[in-house]
């Protein structure tokens, strides 16, 4: 009977050490949880994008509003029957002396 206890006390603090001391044990356990949460926080970020993506295709194929809109903020095109004109602000007016400046002479 002191030998099947002594064998069960061995393969118990076996397991323990395996458990929470060996490669596959606890702390892998912890390092997989993380890298899921990580990874699923990355999915969350490309589902959101991958929506936006596909919303806007789709507004791509519905209209053409959609894509001359685009037309003109990105590439800065007008349409056929419409006149660009481009407002240019003044510069500021430039100082120029009018004359020479004053020599200052030694107190005579």
């Amino acid at each position: 009977m002191k030998w099947l206890a002594g064998a069960l006390i061995v393969v118990v603090l076996l397991l323990q050490y395996r458990l929470w001391l060996s490669g596959d044990g606890v702390r892998e356990l912890s390092r997989l949880s993380d890298a899921v949460e990580r990874q699923e926080s990355e999915n969350f970020e490309l589902e959101s994008r991958n929506k936006q993506l596909i919303a806007e295709v789709a507004d791509l194929k519905a209209g053409m509003a959609a894509i001359e809109e685009r037309a003109r903020s990105e590439l800065g095109m007008i349409g056929r029957n419409e006149t660009f004109f481009q407002v240019v602000p003044k510069r500021a007016m430039r100082t120029t002396p009018t004359s020479a400046p004053l020599k200052q002479t030694a107190g005579r």
